[in-house]
């Protein structure tokens, strides 16, 4: 038996929001009623449909991204840690929940690599860096883990679904 994914109903105005959505909010007063009139709604149209994706959960959320190499944090590396699976859920919650973490993600590990967590840690520098991961593996006990720190970045974006 074969599950299939079910395609959400968007209508054209749903898909003209979202599009608009994937963009930078632009810094206005009423940012909701420029982004309304540059898809051709009203501001109250566009913010009721809006709610609707939400109660819907075709959005989930609204978020800033900061640019951490411009706001002074130099350095980020991603580790992988070697964590057993009855602790997966654990060690994820603690290392998300420790600031510096941006990402965090279990993954399966194929047979010739170990490891199961990462996270994405960030700093001013990588001594920064490497200190916030020895104070994680301390407070969790995973003491197996590689870093591997960025050395150079080919693209950042954020995920387009509609153009």
């Amino acid at each position: 038996m074969t599950t299939e994914k079910k395609t959400p109903n968007l209508d054209p105005s749903d898909i003209r929001i979202l599009s608009v959505l994937q963009d930078d909010i632009p810094l206005v007063e009423r940012p909701f009623a420029a982004l309304a009139e540059k898809i051709g709604l009203s501001e109250e149209e566009f913010l009721k449909k809006i709610k609707g994706l939400l109660e819907r959960g075709l959005i989930r959320r609204f978020g800033a991204t900061i640019r951490h190499d411009r706001s002074g944090y130099k350095a980020n590396a991603m580790v992988a840690w070697q964590v057993p699976e009855e602790r997966l859920e654990e060690v994820g919650q603690l290392m998300a929940e420790t600031p510096g973490v941006t990402h965090c993600y279990a993954r399966r590990a194929p047979d010739f690599w170990p490891y199961t967590l990462y996270t994405m840690v960030h700093g001013p520098d990588e001594e920064s860096c490497l200190a916030l991961i020895q104070e994680m593996s301390l407070k969790t006990g995973v003491k197996t883990y590689e870093i591997l720190f960025t050395e150079r970045e080919f693209k950042r974006s954020t995920r387009r679904y509609f153009f």
